[in-house]
């Protein structure tokens, strides 16, 4: 689906371009603004507008613009995530790939607004050919002078760079990322000091998704009020929903936030594929507890979400068909998270592996009867108590499956064998889940 806001001129051809770009009204915006509109008031436009953090975690980006000191004698950077590495997440691929100038636009722009002359944008490993994309654009804007030492003409200087990391999920962590980009292994930070106060190289650093500072141009542009005319009142504007699993139309779909889950798998997904039913819906990457079909009817926005046990996340929407284990599909997340541990904390290094080996059990007919309680005892153990968000990440899904899938659990326990199974195929005596995997 076009949306209105981002999606709007995806497909138009030659948008990569920067002819193509300003064809439609590219860096129209940046040349109003640099040098001419008090920085201050673009961090309070955008605080106004209440675009919130697109990357995952929905913090106010306005607010953390203005955590940036201005009265800092060091250097201070802007860094863009780009590593986009959560599970069933692919939107900021698309954007950067059909419409670079937009990401760098909003990046000039938010420089401006914290008063940084350094950008970065941190690339996962996997994305070296959107790194040309990107280089490409950023020699075309320093040659017209839209970026370098004098944006368009104002004396406002701002480089920007590209940064290709290793194809490590950690690194979507934003001090973990500021790690990597120092050339340090990519590991978390304590926090505080927070990187807007302390980040990359010791200085003031602000850390944002591509899909919100894409969003910008058009808010300075606009005014918040007109974003504002999108989505809810604590969930403003839009936001890209990367839909996949069986539907008949997956792909990214532009939505105003708070739209049904329903409306976004029936109407614009175009519902299941070969009469398939809806078991449940991974809302927000493959990171945050799961919603069962009873609960397809809540809002895509962040209060909603919360409100029903999960969260809104990156916007990666993983939908699973009845005819699916939910033990087998837990345990395949959970080995992503055990592999993706960096190993610096005891309970995300130890609990992930655990948790993988219990669930091994489960989908292999050895589980044991106290196995269950071991689960959501390991989830307990992790979550909040692991020094960053990657632990959480493991322990939520874990949680999610056991209280809304309890049974297909148990299942697996008594009878040694999956429960979908039972229940396709009519049958009263199953195949054992280790012989289903031989």
């Amino acid at each position: 689906m076009r949306g209105p806001l981002l999606f709007s001129d995806i497909d138009t051809p030659g948008l990569a371009s920067l002819e193509g770009y300003r064809r439609g009204g590219g860096y129209a915006t940046l040349a109003a603004v640099v040098g001419k509109k008090p920085a201050d008031e673009c961090i309070e436009i955008v605080k106004q507008s209440g675009l919130r953090g697109r990357g995952g975690a929905g913090f106010p980006t306005g607010l953390k613009w203005s955590f940036v000191p201005k009265n800092s004698p060091r250097a201070r950077y802007i860094v863009c995530n780009a590593d986009e590495s959560e599970p069933g997440t692919f939107k900021d691929r698309e954007l950067m790939e059909k419409n670079p100038h937009l990401l760098i636009e909003g990046m000039v722009l938010a420089g401006y607004a914290i008063g940084s002359n350094t950008g970065y944008i941190y690339l996962r490993g996997e994305f070296e050919y959107i790194q040309r994309i990107l280089d490409r654009a950023i020699d075309e804007t320093r040659a017209a002078g839209l970026s370098g030492a004098n944006v368009a003409g104002s004396g406002f200087r701002f480089d920007l760079h590209t940064h290709l990391g290793a194809g490590a999920y950690i690194c979507g962590e934003e001090t973990a990322l500021l790690s990597s980009l120092e050339g340090f292994r990519g590991q978390p930070r304590l926090k505080p000091p927070f990187p807007a106060v302390e980040g990359l190289y010791a200085c003031p650093t602000l850390v944002n998704n591509v899909e919100t500072l894409m969003n910008v141009p058009h808010i300075l542009n606009h005014g918040a009020a007109w974003f504002r005319q999108w989505g809810t009142e604590k969930s403003p504007g839009t936001k890209i929903l990367s839909v996949s699993g069986p539907v008949k139309r997956p792909g990214n779909y532009e939505v105003p936030l708070g739209m049904p889950l329903s409306q976004l798998i029936d109407d614009l997904c175009g519902g299941m594929r070969d009469g398939m039913k809806v078991k449940a819906v991974i809302p927000g990457g493959s990171s945050v507890p799961l919603l069962p079909a009873s609960l397809l009817d809540t809002g895509l926005d962040f209060e909603s979400m919360n409100a029903a046990g999960t969260f809104l996340g990156s916007g990666g929407v993983i939908v699973i068909d009845e005819g699916t284990c939910m033990v087998d599909a837990l345990w395949n997340i959970t080995r992503f998270y055990e592999h993706e541990s960096c190993g610096k904390c005891t309970p995300c290094r130890e609990g992930t592996y655990w948790m993988s080996e219990v669930l091994r059990r489960l989908e292999h007919g050895e589980g044991r009867a106290d196995d269950l309680d071991l689960l959501a005892d390991l989830a307990d153990n992790i979550l909040g108590k692991s020094f960053c968000a990657l632990g959480d990440a493991a322990a939520m899904p874990v949680q999610g499956a056991l209280l809304h899938f309890r049974d297909e659990f148990e299942h697996h326990v008594t009878h040694r064998s999956c429960l979908v199974n039972r229940r396709r195929d009519g049958l009263s005596v199953v195949r054992p889940c280790e012989q289903a995997h031989a």
